[in-house]
């Protein structure tokens, strides 16, 4: 069972070996942990923890007694800056041993929920134009494109189709 977790120091480690095997470029080790303190910033992860039932929540660690550590498992992450009324999602990524296992969608709902808790609309994104599938996730949770960035990123270059989430109407392109 997945359950959803804020981000700590102490899981940067881990989330650094899923940047790099998903991310180009990935971001360092000071960029992320910069954004764990930012205020502004809704940095979650999907974990299970070593018995298959989700221990920690998004306030933090449920179930234990004071000074006890469960053991977890981080599986994915999401990154989404909140600007003024809108909402920036920066990363999302998942551990390549558990895609297509519901980690994706667990961390958009979450996200997803957040947004709407602090009154965030719209939520944009930028995506690689070739990345499908995820394209195919952000479209299963609402999201529209709404333009085109030209060479937007490096490594290798390549346009990114900027999407959008709000409880209004957005129009689409193609």
């Amino acid at each position: 069972m997945i359950s959803i977790s804020l981000a700590t120091e102490n899981d940067i480690i881990r989330i650094l070996e899923i940047e790099w095997e998903a991310i180009s470029p990935p971001w360092t080790h000071g960029a992320l942990l910069n954004e764990i303190y930012r205020e502004d910033s809704f940095f979650a992860l999907a974990v299970t923890s070593e018995t298959g039932f989700a221990e920690r929540s998004v306030t933090g660690m449920a179930g234990t007694q004071s000074g006890e550590q469960k053991s977890y498992a981080i599986h994915g992450f999401v990154i989404l800056r909140c600007l003024a009324d809108e909402g920036e999602l920066l990363q999302i990524a998942v551990d390549k041993a558990f895609r297509r296992r519901g980690v994706a969608d667990a961390l958009m709902d979450a996200t997803l929920l957040y947004a709407s808790e602090n009154l965030l609309k719209p939520v944009f994104l930028e995506v690689r134009k070739s990345n499908e599938a995820a394209i195919m996730l952000y479209k299963k949770h609402g999201f529209k494109s709404v333009r085109l960035r030209k060479n937007y990123y490096s490594n290798p270059f390549e346009d990114a189709l900027v999407m959008a989430f709000s409880m209004g109407h957005t129009s689409e392109i193609q």
